[in-house]
């Protein structure tokens, strides 16, 4: 009888080990899926923005009018077309390619499936090194004060289109939210690979680095950052 209640004890103890692994194992993922999830969000927006870029806007690509990276960056590069050297007027040209390829882009960013996964568009304009002695002294804060009246004028222009006005009230608003704009001068001028100079320490690349970009911030970088901030 005592054998009895000892194997009987044992069997209990096994039995009560395995629940508590049990338990621990479930808490362990529960914790792993919640890790998860802000990089989860973060990767599937992005992947899923991409997309439909690249698909709407694949012939641009294919003519090597604009290109679509994978941090979600629509870049305009054909410096000949974008602007005159040293000058902020945008050329007929690039109003001809904004006016064929901003409605499209604004209206899929709009759209009620992709809204929500939207923080910022950032207008970006760069420029190459050459300096402007009549704008500043220092290369730098000259094509710094080159760049970003150009950005602000493709700001200007897409606001002026007839497509931009004829969107809602609501819309604007929620363009204006998102819009930034930025002059970069030539601190990320890209070399004939384009990779930034800064990095690959090679020659710059004047067509290259003069272009204008539109770069996406998603939500679910805001919220991989404030998982990061609680996680510290």
């Amino acid at each position: 009888m005592a054998k009895s209640n000892v194997w009987l004890s044992v069997s209990d103890l096994r039995t009560g080990l395995m629940i508590v692994f049990l338990f621990v194992s479930v808490a362990y993922m529960i914790r792993v899926k919640e890790e998860q999830t802000p990089l989860t969000q973060y990767v599937e927006n992005k992947t899923e923005l991409r997309d439909k870029l690249v698909a709407e806007f694949k012939v641009e690509s294919r003519q090597g009018r604009l290109s679509i990276s994978g941090d979600l960056t629509m870049r305009f590069e054909n410096a000949q077309t974008l602007f005159e050297q040293g000058k902020d007027e945008l050329t007929t040209e690039f109003k001809k390619e904004l006016a064929n390829c901003m409605p499209r882009y604004l209206n899929l960013l709009l759209n009620a499936s992709m809204r929500d996964k939207i923080r910022e568009i950032r207008i970006e304009r760069h420029t190459d090194d050459v300096p402007y002695p009549g704008l500043d002294p220092d290369p730098y804060f000259a094509n710094l004060i080159l760049s970003q009246r150009r950005a602000l004028k493709v700001m200007r222009y897409i606001q002026s289109m007839p497509e931009y006005q004829a969107y809602s009230e609501d819309d604007r608003k929620q363009l204006e939210f998102w819009f930034t704009v930025a002059g970069m001068s030539f601190g990320r001028a890209l070399d004939e690979r384009s990779n930034y100079v800064y990095v690959s320490c090679s020659e710059i690349d004047k067509n290259k680095s003069r272009r204008v970009e539109f770069r996406l911030i998603t939500s679910g970088e805001e919220m991989l950052e404030e998982f990061i901030k609680k996680n510290k």
